[in-house]
């Protein structure tokens, strides 16, 4: 039945194998039950016309009903069935009456739809029932559009191709209405993309016109008939699978919505292998890459603005925006193409007008917003949503047109201190007919948006307190205070000890022009220029004493002093020694030269004395330091 790729033989085995296992194991079932009599007999299905529309990744099957009531009581519902293995793809089920001639009576609004668990029914068999608007009495009948959206279930055949290999998909039904009810006439039409055809299963009355394979019409069906049908073509339409999306609506009462939704998407065609070739995918993109889809399509509501497209390493400025009064294209391009497997995260965000989505209703405030994604044709395996209401929200209630899982909140952000109430709603296996509106009801205290306002007014208003504060207090310390007056006093000792040293080192320097006039004797000879030069430094170093004296009693007064005084005193001390010594040396070399004595005898008479100079000098220089230090 099919043609088989050498290179797949052994993945074709497999899933074939699983299919005939499928449908086996059903249609053993169907057979025990189709032997059997049920109480729904009394429900006949008149005419059935079904069509299967495949033209993209998602599989939806819109069933035209006309039931008739052939029994005595009323019936009030009736029952839609799915095989097991069909079922756990079905995303979308929706029922609506028709008035006939294609038009659907009261299309706004839907049947009551639930899932039943019939007794005495297999497992394998899902099912759920219809709830009619009234009962059919005996010989009543009515027309009911179906509507069943299913994911996953083109299954990639090969599973794996090359860059320049078209993609061929399997998909398996029934050309049989599935049903408990018998079916006198029902006829099926199969829509495809295109007309390539690689295989399909051939029934009687099996017709092909273009891209529409056509099975039936068949008359006198049995309650669960079952003819099972397989077709394998071509499709390149994009395999677009969110498996992860996460929508923000943040509500503004200063006139803004913002919408931000993360992306996490993958191909979930046929798997590429082997290497990708760019210049060949530029060159030939429809030979090279007709697998692989370049863009997305996101239709925003109209008035969007502050639009933007990113990734996790920034702006992305391949995309592009069209917009109208009635609605707003995006064009989203992502960096590179999306082969099978291949995957992409990114972000859009955009504002919206308050006023358009924002209402009020029996004093409460309600948020109408979309429930699914923007983008054409996607499937989400898991989104969640998030409304972010403003802060002071409360007494909160969610309504949606179908079930959802729903759990709150909190979020922190800018300013506040008990954060924004958020309302999360999450539901898996999404289709874009999940795009319908839903409404969040909350109550709010409008002066609960001054909130902000204030917290900003107040905020700079004692910040500029502060600073008048600041600059008008003296922040000093009180001049009577204990620590005032000791610092004070310390300053004071510095001061001191400052003077101290510097007439020390006057001391030093004549000390130092007193050795000189001692070389210039050695040189010259002349002993009266020297007796002058050890006059002047007599007289200065007893000025310099007279000057030390009011400074040594200050310190001594001083109880700030009394650690370092000890030092000072030493100093002094010791400078006053270094004094005389120098002198001593100084009379003693001059009383030599007049007496002509010079030689040995010199050096002898003057050894003990530089030896004293020397270690006084050191000593004097080492209390300098110590006091510097302290």
């Amino acid at each position: 039945m099919f043609k088989q790729l050498p290179a797949e033989k052994l993945r074709t085995d497999r899933l074939v194998m699983g299919l005939r296992f499928d449908l086996l194991s059903l249609f053993t079932t169907l057979a025990l039950l189709s032997t059997t009599t049920t109480v729904l007999s009394d429900v006949i299905l008149s005419r059935v016309d079904r069509r299967i529309d495949l033209t993209s990744q998602i599989a939806r099957v819109t069933s035209t009903l006309k039931v008739e009531n052939a029994g005595p009581g009323p019936v009030s519902e009736i029952l839609i069935t799915f095989p097991e293995v069909q079922a756990k793809n079905l995303a979308y089920l929706m029922a609506a009456l028709n008035e006939g001639k294609g038009k659907v009576k009261n299309s706004g609004i839907s049947l009551p739809i639930k899932a039943v668990n019939p007794e005495g029914m297999p497992p394998s068999l899902i099912f759920h029932s219809v709830s009619l608007p009234t009962a059919l009495g005996e010989g009543d009948s009515l027309t009911i559009d179906v509507l069943a959206v299913f994911t996953h279930a083109l299954r990639a055949f090969p599973e794996e191709i090359t860059q320049a290999d078209i993609q061929l998909v399997l998909f398996q039904d029934t050309a049989h209405y599935l049903s408990p009810y018998a079916v006198n006439i029902q006829s099926l039409t199969v829509k495809l993309p295109k007309s390539s055809i690689e295989s399909y299963t051939k029934l009687d009355n099996t017709n092909i016109h273009g891209s529409d394979i056509k099975y039936g019409p068949y008359e006198n069906l049995p309650s669960f008939s079952y003819a099972p049908v397989v077709v394998h073509f071509e499709t390149n339409q994009p395999f677009a699978v969110a498996q992860e999306l996460v929508r923000e609506i943040e509500i503004s009462h200063w006139g803004n919505v913002q919408v931000t939704e993360h992306y996490n998407i993958v191909h979930g065609g046929a798997k590429s292998k082997g290497e990708f070739s760019r210049l060949d995918f530029q060159a030939r993109p429809h030979l090279r890459g007709a697998s692989a889809f370049r863009n997305l399509v996101a239709k925003l509501p109209p008035r969007s603005h502050s639009i933007y497209y990113r990734d996790e390493i920034g702006n992305i400025s391949t995309s592009n925006v069209w917009d109208d009064p009635k609605k707003t294209e995006l064009l989203i391009e992502p960096r590179y193409p999306l082969f099978g497997g291949w995957r992409t995260t990114f972000t859009i965000g955009y504002g919206l007008p308050l006023q358009d989505f924002l209402f009020e209703s029996e004093g409460k405030r309600f948020l109408d917003f979309s429930f699914g994604s923007p983008i054409n044709d996607l499937v989400i395996d898991n989104l969640i949503v998030k409304v972010v209401l403003p802060k002071g929200s409360n007494d909160i209630f969610i309504s949606t047109p179908f079930p959802v899982k729903q759990g709150q909140e909190t979020k922190i952000s800018h300013l506040d201190f008990v954060g924004r109430p958020v309302v999360l709603l999450e539901k898996t296996n999404v289709v874009p007919e999940h795009n319908q509106y839903f409404q969040v009801y909350y109550k709010f205290n409008s002066l609960s948006m001054l909130m902000e306002p204030f917290i900003l007014i107040s905020g700079f208003f004692f910040l500029f307190v502060a600073c008048i504060v600041y600059v008008h207090v003296d922040l000093s310390i009180s001049k009577s205070s204990a620590s005032y007056l000791a610092k004070m006093q310390w300053d004071e000792v510095r001061a001191t000890i400052q003077e101290v040293q510097s007439i020390i080192n006057q001391c030093l320097s004549t000390h130092e022009k007193l050795e000189a006039s001692l070389h210039d004797l050695s040189r010259t000879g002349d002993v009266q220029a020297c007796k002058t030069a050890r006059k002047t430094a007599d007289s200065l170093l007893k000025e310099y004493s007279k000057e030390l004296m009011p400074l040594l009693s200050f310190l001594k007064s001083s109880p700030q002093a009394t650690q370092i005084l000890p030092k000072v005193e030493e100093l002094l001390a010791k400078e006053r020694e270094l004094q005389e010594r120098l002198i001593t040396k100084h009379s003693t070399i001059v009383d030599c030269h007049e007496k002509k004595i010079g030689g040995r005898e010199l050096e002898n008479r003057v050894a003990s004395q530089q030896q004293k100079v020397i270690v006084l000098k050191q000593e004097v220089e080492d209390l300098l330091d110590y006091i510097e230090e302290i």
